[in-house]
């Protein structure tokens, strides 16, 4: 009797068990279908508002890249205007240095044609003959011109007024108004102004040297 009882209470435990595993299969079906069915429903929801905020951020982007696009051209405009000065500029400048270096060039030759003109007549203290060297003022950034010649200011004092006659007879004028680093050494030598396309092919001359005022 007891072990009848106990093979009906065995198959009914079955029969219940059987019966919630399925019915919560079927209820889990269920929800996940209810899920599926959600998912999609919002995505259909959202889909127009995430086209328009694509549409937009496009729209900026273009926005932005035509900014970009003004501030680099006005920046190479500028760029293209400073060259444009700097170039003029620099043009300027080499055309007032060629007339400067012209005007230079030639107003030695006026000067020493008109010095060799009065000198000629002119004698004074004959101090004999010194070794002549040469320098370019200007080319040394000097505005104090061709008409000096730098010497030991023991032997001729600032002022001293020369008269140098070349070998070949050509006479130039000359006021010491300068001295240099070589006049201790050398006591008996003038470095002569005068443009660096008119110095002696020789560099270093000999020449008689007079005291004329």
């Amino acid at each position: 009797m007891f072990k009848r009882q106990f093979a009906v209470l065995l198959t009914a435990i079955s029969f219940l068990i059987l019966f919630g595993f399925t019915n919560t299969s079927t209820s889990s079906a269920e929800a996940d279908g209810s899920f599926e069915v959600s998912s999609e429903l919002v995505k259909e929801t959202m889909k127009p508002q995430l086209l328009k905020k694509q549409l937009q951020d496009k729209k900026d982007e273009a926005i932005r890249n035509a900014k970009l696009k003004e501030v680099q051209a006005e920046q190479a405009r500028l760029e293209k205007i400073e060259a444009e000065q700097k170039a003029a500029q620099e043009k300027a400048k080499a055309q007032e240095l060629a007339k400067q270096k012209q005007a230079s060039s030639q107003a030695p030759s006026a000067n020493n044609t008109a010095q060799n003109n009065q000198s000629q007549s002119v004698s004074g203290v004959n101090k004999g003959t010194f070794k002549l060297s040469f320098y370019d003022p200007a080319a040394m950034g000097s505005n104090m011109g061709y008409g000096g010649v730098a010497a030991n200011l023991s032997v001729f004092p600032r002022g001293t007024k020369l008269k140098i006659t070349l070998p070949d007879g050509t006479v130039w004028i000359r006021v010491v108004n300068d001295t240099g680093g070589f006049a201790a050494a050398n006591p008996r030598q003038l470095d002569v102004a005068m443009p660096n396309s008119q110095v002696p092919a020789a560099g270093v001359l000999m020449a008689t040297v007079e005291v004329i005022g």
